[in-house]
């Protein structure tokens, strides 16, 4: 029973994602600031999109769809590993941000500097008033390695990577500690892989810019969940030890 209340608040959640979302995207936040109560309710908040967006409305009921969903069934990934505690309710947070910066970027190619900043009030507090698990100094640290390689490869690639991944990959650095590496390792493999697929299948074209913030959310969520697991493939079929 719990498990499918925790499921149901965060696609509850998701519901106020989506709003949030659809404002950066149309850069309407007075609009955001009138909306009805029946906004909030899927079907209807789907026909206000609709009416908006008809050129669109595929695209924007399969986000609106995704957002819900993802964000309920992180939240029980969540509660399935760490159970129903302050840290659980923190990473439920940090999840949902990382949901919200994966779509405005992917859509505007922009991650709001007020998310990241948010982000790491949360993880700040979180360092100072409990027992997280890592240190402050480690997450420090993290913020050094992921914030530092991604800056040098920015410079080197000449805007290749843009400031919003580097504020994003310091924020996950802050979390993560010295684990940073694994989410840096998994991002590039995933950009790779997914850019292909959307290559081979036109979605994309090869002057079409992709965004790479949502290759590093993703990267952090498998990193946050299972890490232990992919540890133990790295070393164990990658590395050949045993």
């Amino acid at each position: 029973m719990i498990m499918l209340l925790i499921t149901i608040l965060g696609a509850i959640i998701g519901l106020f994602l989506n709003i949030y979302i659809y404002c950066i995207f149309n850069n309407k936040f007075i609009l955001c600031s009138q909306f009805k109560l029946r906004s909030f309710i899927p079907i209807f908040r789907y026909i206000f999109l609709e009416r908006r967006c008809k050129h669109n409305k595929n695209k924007i009921f399969i986000q609106v769809l995704l957002v819900e969903s993802l964000n309920g069934l992180l939240y029980l990934f969540i509660y399935l590993k760490f159970g129903l505690n302050i840290i659980s309710i923190i990473y439920m947070i940090l999840f949902s941000i990382l949901i919200i910066i994966s779509f405005v970027d992917y859509n505007c190619q922009i991650i709001p500097d007020e998310i990241i900043i948010f982000g790491i009030i949360l993880v700040s507090i979180i360092h100072i008033l409990h027992k997280f698990p890592i240190s402050l100094f480690n997450g420090l640290i993290g913020v050094l390695i992921g914030g530092g390689l991604f800056l040098i490869i920015a410079i080197i690639s000449k805007g290749g990577m843009g400031g919003g991944d580097i504020k994003l990959i310091a924020l996950l650095g802050y979390l993560l500690g010295i684990r940073i590496l694994m989410v840096i390792f998994l991002s590039f493999i995933l950009g790779a892989i997914i850019s292909i697929v959307l290559l081979v299948g036109k979605v994309k074209s090869r002057k079409d810019f992709i965004s790479f913030g949502p290759f590093i959310a993703i990267a952090g969520v498998l990193v946050i969940l299972f890490s232990e697991k992919l540890l133990e493939i790295y070393f164990h079929y990658i590395l050949k030890v045993y």
